[in-house]
């Protein structure tokens, strides 16, 4: 199965196009700030999880899912920063925040599984 197919994937990419959409409500001064970070942040989700599914060991595909991971709480901090300082108001990110929470989830059974020995 390619990348492409994989739920994990059309999530993670959906949390960067959500993330894309946001961006915007941010103040002209954080457009080399706090827009380029998140974005990057979250465009970097997707974009391990291609990588790693591509990877043939079950080591590298769990390297590459931990990076996405840490992506993800990444782009998750900088949401939660972008909240407190009302430039995303939380109405907004209601269904960001679940695809953040199912796409960690489903990279930790991912991770968990890529650590096992063939």
């Amino acid at each position: 199965m390619s990348y492409r197919q994989a739920v994990v994937w059309q999530k993670a990419m959906s949390i960067a196009r959500e993330v894309y959409g946001l961006t915007p409500g941010l103040p002209g001064e954080e457009r080399y700030g706090m827009r380029s970070q998140i974005t990057r942040a979250a465009v970097s989700i997707p974009a391990n999880v291609a990588e790693g599914w591509s990877r043939e060991t079950r080591k590298d595909k769990a390297h590459f899912f931990t990076i996405a991971q840490g992506s993800l709480a990444e782009t998750e901090t900088l949401l939660t920063l972008c909240e407190d300082f009302g430039w995303f108001p939380r109405e907004q990110t209601t269904s960001l925040r679940g695809l953040l929470d199912e796409v960690s989830r489903m990279l930790t059974t991912l991770r968990r599984q890529g650590r096992r020995g063939d």
